[in-house]
């Protein structure tokens, strides 16, 4: 009996071991890497949307196209009503500062030129409500925001096959400008059209080095297909993956920041763009990948 408990402390100290030698916690990520690499006044060019675009269109580097912001509650009327004369068939609403995916609407006009979001038509007093919350900070912890309107990204065929609902996207994690972990991430029926893993979004795993899948996973289980669609994933090669990875160094090289996640998105029109810059990207990638974050950054000499 002693003995038998004796081997199974020691395989479960072993595996304890294993997995703090190639895994990344929460403590250590924001000891180790996060604090040391990211200066607590470089966080707004993250944190803050309108700064982080500014800087890509100054460098060149593809992102989706800023209709109007909104910064006052008294510019709600008079912007709307230009993007409603506009030939805009269809945009994202979303906050400068928000987090998690949280607070974007999607709009696109019907046939009879009124605006729908999922189908349901929204009334223009509906996009001033959802504009004000927004300004008042209802998804930036309390804090003044800014409302951004801007292109829709129109999900290149390849995502479109997996899951035609929402925007996919794929997150690629960069130590001093080298990248060294990447997967995507693609919404689910329970995820309302967004790719958080946090919010029932789908991880699946991604050669760097390739751009080739893996399995997904929905936080519990792993799959070799979309649960939803049945589309399988496991196998694929994301398309124009030299230039997913080249457009992540890129905009790694454009902030005063040395240690992010940066989202990239594959539009069907433009290729693939940044979305939007994280310093504090998640740690459900080593889950996804199944290793470590530790052990990515061994296998890539980065230290």
């Amino acid at each position: 009996m002693m003995n038998g408990l004796r081997n199974i402390f020691n395989r479960w100290h072993q595996n304890i071991r294993i997995l703090n030698q190639n895994a990344l916690g929460i403590n250590e990520r924001n000891v180790s890497y996060i604090y040391p690499n990211n200066k607590r006044k470089n966080y707004k060019w993250a944190d803050d949307k309108l700064l982080t675009k500014s800087r890509l269109i100054e460098k060149g580097i593809s992102c989706p196209e800023t209709y109007c912001t909104i910064s006052h509650m008294g510019e709600i009327k008079q912007k709307w009503q230009a993007i409603k004369e506009s030939d805009i068939q269809k945009l994202a609403i979303k906050p400068a500062r928000g987090s998690g995916g949280g607070g974007i609407k999607v709009l696109k006009r019907d046939a009879d030129n009124d605006w729908v979001c999922h189908g349901m038509k929204v009334k223009d007093e509906e996009i001033g409500i959802w504009m004000g919350n927004i300004l008042m900070g209802a998804y930036a912890l309390g804090n003044q925001d800014s409302v951004i309107v801007e292109y829709c990204i129109e999900n290149a065929e390849f995502l479109q096959q997996i899951y035609p609902i929402g925007v996919p996207d794929i997150r690629i994690i960069l130590l001093q400008n080298r990248p060294f972990a990447a997967m995507l991430r693609v919404p689910t029926d329970k995820s309302d059209g967004k790719a958080n893993l946090h919010a029932g979004g789908l991880g699946i795993a991604v050669d760097l080095d390739t751009g080739e899948m893996g399995q997904a996973n929905d936080g519990v289980k792993y799959h070799d297909f979309h649960p939803d669609s049945q589309k399988q994933v496991k196998g694929l090669i994301i398309p124009d993956w030299d230039k997913v990875v080249q457009i992540a160094i890129d905009t790694s090289a454009c902030f005063p920041l040395n240690y992010l996640g940066i989202d990239i998105v594959l539009d069907e029109n433009f290729g693939p763009m940044v979305l939007e810059i994280n310093i504090r990207p998640g740690l459900g990638i080593q889950l996804v990948n199944k290793k470590g974050l530790k052990q990515n950054l061994r296998e890539k000499s980065i230290t």
